[in-house]
């Protein structure tokens, strides 16, 4: 069992909340919780988007700061909108703030958020080369290497793949054909297609195959496809005879949006295992590490995703519906399946030898934003310490009508194991 712990921090000068932590690290990332455009008083701040967004990624840079971090440690920003038309001016704001160095990026529109008043929140994933071994900082010298390639669409505010010690995070990959910059023709599958493709083309670009994904979410705007969605999906995984062999599927979450960036319908966040590791790592440590996922029949079982996918120091936690072991929904409002969507990730966490202190952040996709206070209170009684980083975005609705979707990042102390 290694030494780190999860290192869950608020800093002066940026709102806190007494359901989640500002920022929570373990070993080589910090995950942040959204942040509103909300001053340290908790107050929304006066004027529009531009004013908003300002304060957004303010309060990011605060935090980032008071960590003894700066903001060319990000690895990935989130940005979600009440508004796909409010892109242009967000990203005026946002190159103020990443200039030279860009991360990659998410951005969707969502149906509600859970403030009133609020056009945007946004969260990020932090590189932390110190690690989190208590009173034992590493050395810090761990780079990010951030990389494209002409086989998948660029973009002018973000990098397609940025690499940190064992993990790559992907841009979020609309359907773009690269060749013609233009959004390729068709429905949701051939759009569909061509994000995985082009999601293929940039792991394969940094020599990863796309069977080391161990994290997707895939955003569209109709959840009510997921079968068509599904049927594209599995084109892609399992992709090798290995992955075959043992019917390996990442980790995965379906969120539905409002809307999407240059009108597309669907569009995919990728998140990679890299055994290379970043210099001044060894190129043999991916030797040691294998990706590793995980059932339990203490919760429902998907034939299209992994319950838990774990690589080097973390477990990603697929999407969880508020089903029971059988798939059946549970009856009552969003707060009774709140707590069955984190029934099952305890009972999936637990399955792995971790317990619910070991999640670092959770991601809520809740289909009434009015609920949130029932949400709220199921949820206090997994996490009485709000230690977990959060995001909670509104969606018009979730697969199977359910009132709340639930995924999340977990820490694994002991990291996976070498191939024998």
């Amino acid at each position: 069992m290694a030494d780190n712990a999860v290192l869950a921090r608020n800093v002066d000068g940026a709102p806190v909340c007494d359901i989640c932590s500002q920022t929570v690290a373990f070993s080589h990332y910090n995950h942040f919780s959204a942040q509103l455009p909300v001053d340290a008083s908790g107050q929304l701040v006066a004027g529009g988007i531009k004013e908003q967004a300002q304060q957004c990624f303010t309060n990011l840079k605060t935090i980032i700061e008071g960590i003894d971090r700066k903001l060319e440690d990000t690895v990935r920003v989130s940005i979600f909108l009440k508004d796909i038309n409010d892109l242009d001016a967000v990203n005026e704001v946002y190159k103020t703030f990443y200039k030279d160095y860009l991360p990659t990026r998410t951005v969707v529109a969502v149906d509600a958020l859970p403030m009133d008043g609020a056009l945007l929140q946004v969260d990020a994933v932090l590189s932390h080369g110190l690690g989190t071994i208590p009173n034992a900082p590493q050395a810090d010298d761990l780079i990010i290497l951030a990389r494209n390639t002409d086989k998948a669409p660029k973009c002018e505010n973000a990098t397609q793949t940025c690499a940190f010690s064992h993990y790559n995070n992907i841009t979020t990959q609309l359907p773009i054909d690269p060749a013609t910059g233009s959004l390729v023709s068709g429905g949701v599958k051939e759009q569909l297609n061509q994000c995985l493709r082009n999601v293929k083309n940039i792991v394969e670009s940094i020599d990863v195959p796309i069977d080391d994904l161990v994290k997707v979410t895939i955003f569209t705007k109709d959840v009510s496809k997921i079968d068509e969605i599904n049927e594209i999906y599995k084109t892609y995984f399992p992709d090798s005879a290995i992955a075959r062999t043992v019917a390996y599927y990442p980790a995965r979450s379906v969120v539905e949006v409002k809307d999407l960036p240059k009108g597309a319908d669907i569009a995919v966040e990728a998140v990679v295992s890299h055994g290379d590791g970043t210099p001044p790592q060894l190129v043999e440590d991916r030797h040691g590490l294998i990706v590793e996922p995980n059932n339990t029949d203490k919760a429902h079982r998907c034939p299209m995703t992994t319950q838990t996918v774990a690589f080097s120091h973390y477990n990603n936690i697929s999407g969880q519906l508020p089903v029971d072991a059988d798939g059946n929904m549970v009856s009552g409002g969003a707060g009774e399946q709140t707590e069955q969507c984190l029934a099952n990730i305890k009972a999936i966490v637990e399955s792995v030898d971790h317990k619910m202190e070991d999640v670092v952040k959770v991601n809520i996709y809740l289909a009434d934003m009015s609920a949130l206070a029932e949400v709220d209170a199921a949820y206090k009684k997994f996490f009485p310490d709000g230690t977990p980083a959060r995001r909670v975005v509104g969606v018009a609705k979730n697969v199977k009508g359910a009132a709340v979707l639930i995924d999340a990042v977990v820490s694994n102390a002991e990291g996976t194991p070498p191939i024998i």
